[in-house]
Formats: structure tokens, C-alpha cells, sequence
């Protein structure tokens, strides 16, 4: 079958894309320190609302991108799995 030689690939795209995903994640500035930020216990009174700007957009964007392409490629790689 010519959809077996196409496995490794997927699970190698598969596995590239997550590591893409985890550091776009991890890269992202938070927008309040946590549940204490939330409610209005932290220093912060904007309520952890912030306009994202130039490069922290354009990673917030990529994050969601990374996302969907995961999912794609994640349910490619399980039919083809399944199906063979």
C-alpha cells in the first residue's frame, strides 16, 4: 500500500507541530497572575484585559494555527492507523 509509507511522516509532521504548539504556549505573556488577578486580588486593576500588539499577536495567531493543524494532522494520522 502506498499509504504506509506515508505513517512515519505524519506521526514525524504529527510530532513536529505539537513541540511548535508547546513552545507557542509557553512563550505567551499572562495576561494576570492567576485566580488572585482574576477576582481583583493582585496589583493589577485592568481585570487582565490587555490589547495584544506587533509580536505577542502575531504568536497568539501561530498558537491557534499550530492548533488547528495539529488537530488535522492528529485525525489524518489515527484514520490511517485505523483504516490499515
Amino acid at each position: 500500500m502506498v499509504m504506509e509509507q506515508f505513517k512515519p511522516l505524519l506521526i514525524g509532521i504529527d510530532v513536529l507541530i505539537s513541540i511548535l504548539l508547546m513552545l507557542s504556549i509557553l512563550l505567551q505573556n499572562p495576561k494576570a497572575t492567576g485566580l488572585g488577578g482574576i477576582i481583583g486580588g493582585g496589583a493589577d486593576f485592568g481585570g487582565g484585559y490587555r490589547t495584544r500588539r506587533g509580536l505577542e499577536r502575531r504568536l497568539f495567531y501561530s498558537t491557534w494555527i499550530l492548533m488547528a493543524l495539529f488537530f488535522f494532522a492528529s485525525l489524518t494520522t489515527f484514520a490511517l492507523i485505523k483504516s490499515g
